[in-house]
């Protein structure tokens, strides 16, 4: 089973950044397409970035712009650079892999947007 350990959350003021990464246990990391997701406090857990094996990625339209996410396979990392973050950007983030099923979550890595 692969284990998925998320880092680089914190407090930011609005219009900050924050890169955060997930380090994955085991090579398999390299041959999934993987994806940043997040839940506020009250909703249902999202996908905010999703990077394909190959390195194509997309994000939704409330990120689109602002987060950029990328892989180092030889590091088994999966990166999420966050730029011009907003107060609804608050949440704590998980990566995990694309598709069913996916692997145990992580503890997740917290990230608060205020002044």
């Amino acid at each position: 089973q692969v284990q998925l350990v998320e880092s680089g959350g914190g407090l930011v003021q609005p219009g900050g950044s924050l890169r955060l990464s997930c380090a994955a246990s085991g090579s398999i990391f390299r041959i999934y397409d993987m994806g940043w997701y997040r839940q506020a406090p009250g909703k249902q857990r999202e996908l905010v970035a999703r990077i394909t094996v190959g390195g194509n990625t997309n994000y939704p339209d409330s990120v689109k712009g602002r987060f950029t996410i990328s892989r180092d396979n030889v590091k088994n990392t999966v990166y999420l650079q966050m730029n011009s973050l907003k107060p609804e950007d608050t949440a704590v983030y998980y990566c995990n892999r694309e598709g069913s099923p996916p692997w145990s979550w992580g503890q997740g890595t917290q990230v608060t947007v205020s002044s």
